[in-house]
């Protein structure tokens, strides 16, 4: 009896032993078995806008709402997630995406999720392979002041062996542009706006999966905002007023040949004609001398142009202006 009783106990706590293992051996939770908790898997996700002449994330208080698409390894789409919330405000706040091991490529725009924005998908993303997304500006916004658009894209992975989210972080750009013009008489006299018509022509209002500009025809931006400011008072105490206009519009591109146009009313001559990249490229310091054009170009998105005009309403130099960066350019310079 005393064998049979030491056999026993002995099975007792092996067998416990061994149940114990079994219950450390495994996660906590399982993909099999709906009564066990749901492994989370798939992606949290960061978003970050530095790409930027400040070189500093900007994403916090520049983008306002969030659409971000997922598509499998063969372009194939996964579902859409948006975010229009004040959560977007905070550093820390992060997208998670419940996602089954796999590749997943992540399309993300800012801005096209808002009520006045000012761009959209040409076709339902939930219907359109990942290489056929296209985005274009609406046409009934030229001549406003843009909603900001952002676009940001990571090829990335869900692996088997993931418990948890997997952190990544999609970069943004900018894909919109402000430019202020400014004229300006150089013997003080008044210059009105009125007399003046401004105009940037381009064709970059439609934008491929990538984030390329595809061909369209081209399109003519209008002032969102225009009027009068006062420059100073003159030797004879009179006023030197200037005219100035903001114009806002989509991506500039080295490839393309967009022109700035300010032409006088009355008479219908072109004061102003010129390759705008040109004059804009022009910025760049030579601390950023090894930046390509292009990124400079994408960097930046905030612009300012003065004008000097003579008499006979034709203009004599220019300054372009970038925040604390000015060049002067004499129109001979240029012609």
């Amino acid at each position: 009896m005393e064998i049979r009783s030491f056999s026993d106990s002995i099975k007792k706590t092996l067998t416990a032993a061994l149940l114990a293992g079994a219950v450390f051996s495994f996660p906590a939770c399982d993909r099999l078995h709906e009564d066990l908790q749901p492994c989370e898997q798939g992606l949290r996700i960061r978003f970050i806008y530095d790409y930027n002449m400040e070189f500093a994330n900007g994403f916090m208080s520049q983008v306002d709402c969030l659409t971000v698409l997922f598509y499998d390894g063969q372009g194939r789409y996964v579902k859409t997630q948006t975010n229009t919330s004040s959560d977007l405000a905070d550093e820390n706040w992060r997208m998670t995406a419940d996602l089954e091991p796999g590749e997943y490529t992540v399309v993300a725009y800012g801005g096209m999720a808002d009520s006045d924005a000012s761009f959209s998908f040409v076709t339902d993303p939930a219907s359109t392979p990942l290489r056929d997304i296209e985005v274009r500006l609406n046409p009934d916004e030229v001549g406003t002041e843009l909603h900001p658009l952002f676009y940001g894209r990571l090829d990335t992975r869900v692996e088997e062996s993931d418990l948890t989210y997997r952190e990544v972080t999609v970069e943004m750009m900018k894909d919109t542009n402000n430019l202020r013009v400014l004229l300006q008489q150089v013997n003080g006299e008044p210059v009105d706006n009125a007399d003046y018509d401004f105009t940037i022509t381009d064709n970059n209002t439609l934008f491929s999966w990538d984030n390329d500009l595809l061909p369209v025809p081209t399109v003519t931006y209008t002032p969102w905002a225009r009027g009068n400011a006062s420059a100073g008072e003159l030797p004879d105490g009179s006023d030197a007023s200037v005219a100035w206009a903001e114009l806002s519009f989509s991506r500039l591109v080295t490839a393309a040949s967009p022109r700035l146009l300010i032409t006088h009313r009355s008479t219908g001559k072109n004061v102003v004609d010129i390759p705008l990249n040109n004059y804009l490229l022009l910025l760049k310091s030579q601390m950023y001398a090894s930046m390509p054009n292009q990124e400079f170009l994408d960097r930046e998105s905030r612009w300012n142009m003065i004008f000097f005009l003579a008499e006979g309403n034709y203009w004599v130099s220019t300054m372009i202006s970038v925040k604390d960066w000015n060049v002067r350019i004499n129109n001979e310079e240029l012609k």
